[in-house]
């Protein structure tokens, strides 16, 4: 899942987009691509999934 925002930069003052991807458990595997989905914050599912 990328996690697309923006943040003022710190020195100039401009706003910068960022992009920050996370692993997502998905249960019932129905989610596909170009998808907009809601993810949460969990226990850890495994080495690298943190969201659910």
């Amino acid at each position: 899942v990328a996690l697309d925002y923006t943040t003022k930069h710190l020195k100039y003052g401009k706003y910068v987009r960022r992009r920050m991807v996370v692993h997502a458990h998905d249960e019932s595997n129905e989610a596909r691509v170009g998808d907009t989905v809601e993810v949460m914050e969990c226990r850890p599912m495994s080495k690298i999934k943190n969201w659910r």
